[in-house]
């Protein structure tokens, strides 16, 4: 499983989600997880078409396939448990 997070600089729920992330990646060493701006990174969010519903959360499985797909601020909790549920996919 992979996790995308697309945020931006301007977003006040993408700044209270970076220490949160931080926090559950650093107590799951296994997840992969990739971080793209919202300004920025064009490709991928044409590739997923990403709102300004931001921050915005993808999970996918082992072959790219999204799984689900979370807007706005994710309690720590609710992270865990989404991502154990998701782990091997």
């Amino acid at each position: 499983m992979k996790v995308l997070k697309i945020g931006a600089i301007w977003c006040q729920g993408c700044l209270v989600m970076k220490p949160r992330w931080a926090e559950v990646e650093q107590e799951n060493p296994w997840l992969e997880t990739e971080m793209y701006d919202y300004d920025e990174d064009m490709e991928i969010i044409k590739k997923y078409n990403i709102s300004q519903e931001l921050p915005c959360c993808i999970f996918l499985d082992k072959k790219g396939n999204e799984l689900l797909r979370l807007h706005g601020e994710i309690e720590k909790e609710k992270l865990i448990v989404l991502i154990s549920e998701h782990k091997d996919k």
